[in-house]
């Protein structure tokens, strides 16, 4: 007698396992209103045109594998940065990097320790490798509590996360503070810092990370082509770190993960032909972020250093969100947080700008 076919059985781990909530398109809006989606913290602009020509020529090649080792790309990389070619990984975005570190630093039971709020992907890195989500609260200033997280870190510590500018707050950290936090981290302990979102930052809040590197083999910095370069939608990041971590980064990556269309265009952006227009926009974000920042007011954290602002209305979030929503304007909900905005086209931020101005009105 042949048994009916049930289930799999799947890992226990995977019930902890929360569900990322992606951005979400704005629903149309009154007539004539153009929608916007600033929930993703995406560029506003389209790629260069050098870009889009690299990425029609590489496109008439898919239907061969893309070389697995990135070579050129890890190339121009190491010359960007001034570091050595076995000290770069590449993924797809530096969130692949991020599972990736998770998988060589974190087993069954170990501490993954990090700033919350702040990228949601964290948790769930953590809880697919079995391993204990920390979170450490921000403090008063929606900046991280660093001496607090190192207070966290125990003997089942075996990684720690820090953002800098943090996703969603937008604040950071001084090279300073990072110092003294690398200083007090075991030398066990994998330390990723997370930049995505580096280019946005002001001079004066460069933590010039890729020295520590050096000094802190247990430091791993990621980074992303996705926020300044404007290629989210190939998926392309990257890790410099010691040669060891690296190695061991690329060791656990997914074999041909990077296409050949997303290597293209990370040469054509890194190209020295694109740095000026691509410096261009960066300036031209970081001016409306400030713009933005001006407006608000008190109703926005004013140490915004990402391409995005963070609104801490704690309750009465989920009423700007939806008063946004009907006015065809999609931003980031954190449900009684707050919400997040990308700094996005001026006509859009100009939106953002009336809508808050309603909002706090009497």
């Amino acid at each position: 007698m042949t048994s009916a076919h049930s289930e799999p059985e799947l890992r226990a781990a995977l019930d902890a396992v929360p569900r990322y909530k992606a951005g979400v398109a704005p629903p149309p809006g009154p007539v004539g209103l153009t929608a916007y989606k600033v929930a993703s913290n995406e560029n506003p602009y389209p790629p260069l045109p050098g870009v889009l020509a690299a990425i029609a020529d590489a496109a008439t090649g898919v239907n061969r594998y893309p070389d697995f080792a990135a070579t050129e790309l890890t190339q121009a990389l190491s010359t960007s940065l001034n570091v050595a070619a076995d000290q770069l990984a590449l993924g797809t975005g530096s969130v692949a990097l991020i599972q990736y570190a998770v998988q060589i630093s974190c087993d069954q039971g170990d501490e993954l320790v990090y700033a919350w709020p702040s990228f949601e992907a964290y948790p769930i890195v953590a809880a697919i490798a079995g391993a204990e989500s920390i979170q450490v609260r921000v403090n008063d200033s929606y900046e991280h509590d660093l001496a607090g997280m190192a207070a966290a870190i125990t003997d089942k510590t075996s990684m720690v996360i820090v953002c800098s500018p943090n996703n969603p707050t937008g604040t950071s950290f001084s090279r300073a503070q990072l110092v003294e936090f690398l200083q007090s981290v075991p030398s066990r302990v994998l330390v990723v810092l997370d930049e995505a979102y580096v280019e946005f930052v002001d001079d004066d809040r460069d933590l010039r990370s890729v020295d520590l590197v050096k000094q802190f083999p247990n430091l791993c910095v990621m980074r992303t082509f996705s926020k300044a370069y404007g290629l989210a939608g190939l998926r392309l990041g990257y890790a410099i770190a010691s040669p060891t971590v690296a190695g061991a980064l690329r060791a656990v990556s997914l074999p041909f993960g990077i296409s050949a269309v997303a290597q293209a265009a990370g040469l054509a952006i890194l190209a020295p032909a694109a740095q000026g227009e691509l410096q261009l926009r960066v300036d031209h974000l970081k001016a409306e972020r400030s713009r933005v920042l001006t407006a608000l007011g008190p109703m926005a954290t004013q140490d915004a250093q990402g391409n995005f602002v963070w609104l801490p209305l704690g309750e009465r979030s989920e009423t700007f969100a939806s008063m946004c929503s009907q006015q065809a304007l999609s931003v980031r909900l954190f449900s009684g947080v707050g919400v997040r905005v990308t700094i996005a086209e001026r006509a859009a931020n100009d939106r953002l700008i009336a809508l808050a101005s309603e909002f706090v009105s009497p």
